[in-house]
């Protein structure tokens, strides 16, 4: 199957399967003293199909052809509308006409929260603004709250960070991306996506399944990436002021300035603080951690469209403190003894990147691009007796280059990168230092017949100093059988380090003896991971008592090669070594969205997860993972009125299915738990009430069914004994908890 799929991509790269042609030309304002300087964004297309382009930035434009095209409508607000016949080639020079006085109309519209585009060939989705402000969304971690792709969990009992899957898989098997450069991964893995307020981030795409070869090897299961505000369109000031019950306190401001046309700046600070203890089980341990972060970005935007450029830069630095473990634990008389248990997580961070593009003026098709990101990541972190320290230096840069085969319809992507890696990583006593290295070369075809049937094939080449030389396949597939119906299929290939401790951090907050049972791969003597993804989804759009809505089938198979076993079946131990035998993932989902009325929409899916590993006892289903999950959302908005005054109102339920618990059988009896969970519920609302479009207050609660495990702490009055776990939880710990905050901006 593998090499079929290697071959089918190797043959469609190079095939031009049609002949076809294209038509340019030059749009001007006739009432222009200087005529001869184009004009920008006009809109060309041919008469009764969807072939268009729009005029760059001197006014030129290049638009698909064929013999059957006859009749060319080229429009711009304020202009009247002209139709003109074609009869050959010859590019045309025309002049726009502006229209006769109008009455001022204006004209609301609002996007959808979340954007399904028919167009692309890869089954993604745009997450933009308005859906992440439904939820407190405090930081990217948290954004996936009222989305159905993405399933988030506590990762463990102390340190109240959220984990995401998408596909039945953690986050490590995705790519986390933030404006296409990686930046949750290796050290940050566990605790990277809490470093990304929620206001900095404008829109999310989110990949379902093999992502594109540019962006690298180590995908897997899908890719997530978020685009940062920026300078130009962001509003001049904004402040975003959040408090909860909990104890968390969050304050977030933006501040942009124009320095020139072509330069704009914007300063971007987020901080939170949590210093009150909070104990509502009553097993002697904080519920939640005492935490501060202070977090500082700067960021450079130029853009001169004229002659074709843009740019970014971005300076950022991130200070992360967290305590946690028994309410009593002092630092600084009961670190490193017995007298108490606690745990301390302090993290610095920097970061810069760059990245500079070039749209070729004459030709809006082509383009180059060049992407360079260096970070600093630095972790002291200590778990009762259990010490884990990291340091990671990250060097990446990727040049692409953008153009056609021919004509539109045949377009390319190419280019390489470079990839650095410095881990300096210390368990206990014992250092797991190392150095990765990685030079990589691709190139991706996309062919789209303009109509019904659109593919992307690509293939990349890396050499690695720890992975060896191999090669990554990836195919896309796009089908349209009929009216408001599109099918995609897709495959691929992925492969990557697995960072053990850094992914696993959790497993320190328990007694468990560490061990690592293979001695012959190259990182802690383990084999890559290797994986194949396989997916199809289906999406109808339709009208209903003349409502708009869609349905979305998924289906995606994970198959690993190898993967490193995280076996956590011994209750006193935990073992990491290379998989021998199977390991897949199988995931279904039907989403269904409907407008049940003007403003009032409802989201709705289902979820199925199979997902099995052999390890050395067996083979077993994937522990703390529900095989079923029922989500809804409903929300609904006041008419805007026309001081912008509204009210908005959001809803999110989700039943948990039961889930399997790792084996506990060892333990004393009374640290023994089920062998499976209960299914729960969980219901998180918000009201906003927008008093202009300054000014906004929201207020809102989390978990309101009150649901919180009993004993998420196994043996927590035995904390230095040999059954003292923190991992193993399937559901909320604190309970219900209220949260209320305010917006303001200046535009």
């Amino acid at each position: 199957m593998k090499k079929y799929i290697i071959s089918s991509i190797l043959l469609f790269i190079p095939i031009i399967l049609f002949s076809q042609s294209t038509f340019k030309g030059m749009i001007m304002d006739r009432d222009n003293p200087k005529n001869n300087l184009g004009v920008e964004g006009v809109s060309v297309h041919w008469l009764d199909t969807n072939v268009s382009a729009i005029t760059n930035s001197k006014g030129w434009f290049v638009i698909d052809y064929k013999a059957s095209y006859k009749k060319l409508v080229i429009s711009y607000l304020g202009y009247k509308t002209d139709t003109i016949t074609v009869s050959n080639l010859k590019p045309i020079h025309h002049f726009l006409t502006q229209a006769g006085e109008l009455e001022e109309v204006t004209i609301r519209s609002k996007r959808k929260a979340i954007q399904k585009s028919f167009l692309t060939t890869a089954n993604v989705f745009t997450v933009n603004s308005d859906e992440l402000l439904k939820a407190a969304c405090c930081n990217l971690a948290e954004s996936f709250e009222t989305n159905p792709s993405i399933d988030v969990s506590f990762s463990d009992a102390l340190t109240g960070t959220k984990q995401i899957e998408m596909l039945g898989l953690t986050s490590p098997y995705l790519l986390i991306t933030e404006e296409n450069i990686p930046s949750v991964r290796g050290a940050s893995q566990v605790f990277g996506l809490t470093f990304t307020p929620g206001t900095w981030v404008e829109s999310i795409q989110i990949t379902k399944g093999a992502g594109s070869v540019v962006n690298g090897f180590e995908s897997i299961s899908g890719q997530i990436n978020a685009e940062l505000v920026k300078p130009f369109s962001d509003n001049k000031f904004f402040l975003n002021a959040y408090s909860s019950l909990n104890g968390r306190l969050e304050l977030n401001t933006h501040l942009n300035q124009k320095v020139s046309d072509k330069w704009q700046t914007g300063l971007y600070v987020h901080g939170n603080y949590r210093g009150e203890k909070f104990d509502k089980n009553n097993d002697n341990f904080l519920d939640a951690p005492l935490a501060n972060q202070i977090n500082v970005m700067n960021r450079w935007q130029f853009t001169d469209a004229e002659k074709g450029w843009v740019s970014f830069i971005n300076v950022r630095f991130l200070n992360d403190e967290k305590q946690t473990g028994e309410i009593d634990f002092n630092p600084a008389l009961d670190k490193g003894t017995t007298n108490a248990w606690g745990s301390e997580i302090d993290t610095r961070r920097f970061e810069t990147s760059a990245k500079l593009g070039y749209v070729f003026p004459e030709l809006p098709f082509q383009s180059i691009g060049f992407q360079m990101a260096y970070s600093n990541h630095e972790q002291d972190s200590y778990f009762g007796l259990n010490v884990y320290d990291v340091k990671h230096e990250s060097v990446y840069s990727n040049i692409i280059f953008n153009s056609i085969i021919g004509d539109t319809r045949n377009k390319f992507k190419t280019g390489f990168n470079f990839t650095y890696d410095k881990f300096d990583e210390l368990v206990n006593t014992t250092d797991f230092s190392r150095n990765e290295k990685s030079v990589g070369v691709f190139f991706e075809y996309a062919f789209s017949n303009l109509e019904n049937f659109s593919f992307t094939a690509g293939l990349r080449a890396d050499t690695h100093n720890l992975l060896g030389f191999f090669v990554t396949p990836r195919l896309h597939l796009r089908y349209v059988p009929w009216e408001k119906g599109v099918f995609r299929a897709s495959a691929g290939r992925g492969k990557r380090s697995a960072n053990i401790f850094a992914e696993n951090q959790q497993l320190f907050a328990s007694n468990r003896q560490i061990n690592i049972d293979d001695v012959d791969g190259n990182i802690y003597g383990l084999n890559p991971e290797v994986a194949w993804n396989y997916g199809v989804s289906y999406m109808q759009k339709f009208n209903l008592f003349e409502k708009k809505g869609d349905i979305t089938f998924d289906y995606y198979q994970t198959n690993f090669e190898n993967q490193v076993v995280v076996d956590w079946e011994n209750p006193q131990e935990i073992s990491f070594y290379d998989l021998e035998g199977k390991s897949i993932a199988n995931s279904f989902q039907v989403e269904l969205s409907y407008n049940l009325a003007e403003h009032f929409n409802l989201r709705t899916a289902y979820k199925y997860f199979d997902i099995s590993t052999d390890f050395k006892s067996g083979n077993l289903q994937k522990p703390i993972q529900p095989k079923n999950r029922f989500f809804a959302n409903l929300s609904y908005e006041t008419h805007l009125k026309d001081n912008d005054s509204q009210w908005k109102f959001d809803v999110t339920f989700n039943n948990i299915g039961k889930q399997r618990l790792p084996s506990t059988s060892s333990n004393p009896v009374q640290y023994q738990l089920a062998e499976f969970s209960d299914a729960y519920q969980l219901l998180n609302s918000q009201i906003t009430k927008v008093f202009s479009n300054r000014f906004e207050i929201y207020m809102g609660a989390e978990n309101i069914t009150n649901v919180k495990q009993d004993n998420p702490i196994l043996a927590s009055d035995d904390p230095f004994g040999t059954s003292f776990d923190t991992t193993i939880i399937y559901s909320p710990i604190f309970g219900r908890a209220f949260y209320a905050g305010l917006r303001f901006k200046i535009k």
